[in-house]
């Protein structure tokens, strides 16, 4: 499967994942804008290489969809949203970024400790053995559990969406991206968005939201950007930043 779709046609609205390689992680972003009438597409991105998601998300747009769309990315999927914003424009009115990373490796660096802080030294210990591999079901699924925990403000018991996690095209992709983001290229390309930009984020998430805010509006100085209280690195998990988040998106969809 290679995308989803919810609501009634036309799609006007494109959801992204996050990972690289997260496949069907903003699934209940997608279904709850289905509720609020938007007719959502859910692309799964396939391709090991950041060139390849651009082009394989261009493809899926032209397609499914009647462009121009709202087209909104979370976390790694907030970076590829402004890569085709950037190198595609017809196909984009309105971009909306969701938990992204940060757009210079300066501010990256207090991710991960951050996290870790926010774990017991069990916590950690799993954390880290996890991560070696990450083939079986029940390993991901705990791996997923402890960084949700770590990324939230307030976790809840809600189960997770079922999520096709790729570890081959994540290292590919991430090593990629990250490499774009230490030269300085990423910002260089986010400099030629044309269309409106909002930024939605969690003030508890562990990606900095300074890190987010300042460069982007360095280069693109109409930015709109929302903080979110009481939320984390996934807003619709947020008992207390749910209903504020949709609304927010809601308004930012337009």
């Amino acid at each position: 499967m290679r995308h989803r779709e919810y609501g009634s046609p036309p799609r006007t609205v494109v959801v992204v994942h996050g990972g690289p390689g997260g496949a069907g992680e903003v699934a209940p972003v997608a279904q709850e804008l289905a509720k609020l009438g938007y007719g959502t597409l859910e692309p799964f991105q396939t391709e090991a290489s950041v060139a390849g998601q651009v082009a394989e998300l261009r493809g899926t747009i032209r397609r499914l969809t009647r462009p121009p769309v709202v087209l909104i990315g979370w976390s790694w999927g907030a970076w590829l949203a402004c890569l085709l914003a950037a190198r595609h424009p017809s196909l984009v009115s309105k971009l909306i970024l969701v938990g992204s990373a940060p757009f210079e490796a300066r501010y990256a660096e207090a991710i991960m400790p951050t996290r870790l802080s926010r774990l017991t030294e069990g916590e950690r210990s799993e954390l880290a053995s996890l991560s070696a591999s990450l083939d079986e079901p029940a390993r991901l699924a705990r791996f997923l559990a402890l960084l949700e925990k770590a990324d939230s403000y307030a976790p809840t018991d809600e189960p997770q969406p079922e999520i096709v996690f790729d570890k081959k095209i994540h290292e590919a992709v991430w090593a990629e991206a990250a490499s774009l983001r230490r030269s300085g290229e990423l910002l260089r390309l986010v400099a030629a968005i044309g269309c409106p930009v909002v930024a939605l984020h969690g003030d508890h998430d562990p990606h900095p939201a300074e890190g987010v805010e300042r460069p982007l509006r360095s280069k693109l100085p109409d930015l709109e950007f929302v903080l979110l209280s009481r939320c984390g690195h996934k807003p619709w998990r947020e008992p207390h930043a749910r209903q504020a988040f949709f609304r927010e998106l809601g308004k930012a969809i337009g």
